[in-house]
């Protein structure tokens, strides 16, 4: 069975069920680290929030399916921006996320952030040729970092490009102390308490159990927008899914680590009770394209032996990240249609930073504070060119409106989706139902795991 390191070694804190119909002036869905921390940063400035969380804890989606890497190294990304962006939004998108480490540093106990460089290294010319295309992106920004072949790691590398001042978390710990801090601020948090319903004209949410929360804003923090369909984000966004093992280690590593090459590796360590883990995460895909996923785990579990002479893991899971069409996140109001309705997603596995400054940015256009315009901007849910949204509607478009045609002709007897309807596809490694159109995943019961999905599966009608 596969199983997450942090959820399994780090309890979650217990929050009660929202069991009577409530009135709030925002309402936030999803507890994950963007909507805990958004929940803080609002109840902190007066806003009457309330939080709400499908599973029964928080944290227990992304969030605590992610690597925790706190960093503002989010791969080979600036020299990519930078093909298609002014230099100053560029600049700024840096800035915003190393401020983000910043501002995590200065509000979590010492003992919750660990301090680190990141690391990324190239093994292959082709990935050689873009670390030196990001290094020399690195200069142009002028971002703090420096060009190597002096690394920790027990393999040959060609190049290596590091980042300092950055950090690394256990993010179910982390989720834990911000759930706290935004109780003690004012917030209300509810767990087990799954959406169903959005009655956008009546500026109400109405959960599973037959309970609704009356709202002057709300705020989707739910990974993939329950209610993207209002800006067309449903077919710009597209998700993929990665894996990731860990084992029991000696030592930890001075650093973190991101291979540049085709497959691509992350590494990194961490220490809970006492206990060293190597974490090695990798390999990527379209989620819900494939039924037979263990051999990106068996895959895993090679470099974790060949490289790192350890034993098979004990750990091993995947996560799903949400991906838009020129890499950057939404966060805004999601449509001028509705101007009192708010999202955060997109983070291309780079959710720790980025949920901070989702935090901060929602904070400020809610509570009225002064916003940095260019920062409204970048990540705005509307920014996205007609030429990249249209491209990224026809990649997922396209893939949706194939499997909804093909998943009926091949899967006859897999359960439909309750989103759009899509055949889901049984996933062996992780057993789990994954829909290959929009995400959506639900357990062996049929219950969701992730959505867009608000309704479990009916199994008996497969």
């Amino acid at each position: 069975m596969t199983q997450s390191l942090w959820l399994a070694t780090t309890d979650s804190i217990s929050l009660p069920t929202l069991s009577t119909s409530i009135k709030c002036d925002v309402c936030i869905i999803g507890g994950g680290l963007s909507g805990l921390y958004t929940a803080y940063t609002l109840a902190n400035a007066g806003v009457d929030v309330v939080l709400l969380e499908a599973n029964s804890h928080v944290s227990h989606g992304t969030t605590g399916h992610s690597t925790g890497k706190l960093t503002a190294q989010h791969g080979i990304i600036y020299s990519k921006l930078m093909e298609k962006l002014p230099l100053s939004d560029v600049q700024l998108y840096y800035q915003l996320n190393q401020q983000a480490i910043d501002k995590a540093l200065h509000l979590l106990p010492p003992t919750a952030v660990r301090k680190v460089d990141s690391v990324l290294y190239s093994q292959t010319d082709l990935g050689n040729s873009d670390l030196l295309d990001e290094w020399s992106a690195y200069n142009g920004l002028k971002i703090d970092g420096k060009l190597t072949t002096d690394i920790e790691l027990p393999f040959t590398i060609k190049k290596a490009l590091l980042m300092p001042h950055q950090a690394q978390i256990n993010p179910v710990e982390v989720a834990n102390i911000l759930a706290k801090k935004a109780q003690a601020a004012g917030a209300k948090l509810y767990t087990s308490t799954r959406v169903q319903k959005l009655l956008l004209n009546q500026d109400e949410v109405q959960t599973q159990n037959d309970v609704s929360v009356q709202y002057k804003r709300l705020i989707l923090c739910t990974h993939y927008p329950i209610e993207a369909i209002k800006g067309l984000q449903l077919l710009k966004l597209s998700n993929s899914r990665s894996y990731i093992v860990a084992s029991k280690i000696t030592d930890t590593l001075r650093a973190q680590y991101l291979s540049v090459d085709f497959p691509s590796r992350s590494v990194r360590t961490t220490t809970i009770n006492d206990e060293n883990y190597l974490l090695i995460a990798g390999a990527n895909h379209i989620a819900g394209q494939l039924t037979d996923t263990m051999p990106f785990y068996v895959a895993l579990q090679k470099d974790l032996k060949e490289q790192f002479d350890q034993h098979p893991p004990l750990y091993e899971w995947s996560a799903q990240d949400v991906e838009t069409p020129d890499m950057l996140p939404y966060v805004g109001n999601i449509s001028k249609s509705v101007p009192n309705v708010f999202m955060a997603t997109g983070y291309r596995k780079w959710g720790i930073s980025n949920s901070f400054v989702a935090g901060d940015l929602l904070c400020s256009l809610i509570t009225g504070k002064k916003v940095d315009a260019g920062a409204e901007a970048l990540y705005s849910p509307s920014h996205t060119k007609f030429g990249a949204s249209f491209m990224q509607m026809l990649k997922v478009g396209g893939f949706v409106s194939k499997e909804l045609v093909t998943g009926y002709i091949k899967h006859k007897k897999a359960p439909k989706c309750t989103h759009l309807g899509c055949k889901t596809k049984w996933n062996k490694a992780d057993k789990t139902w994954d829909c290959p159109c929009h995400g959506s995943r639900f357990n062996a019961k049929g219950e969701v795991i992730e959505g867009p999905a608000v309704y479990p599966l009916k199994l008996e009608e497969s």
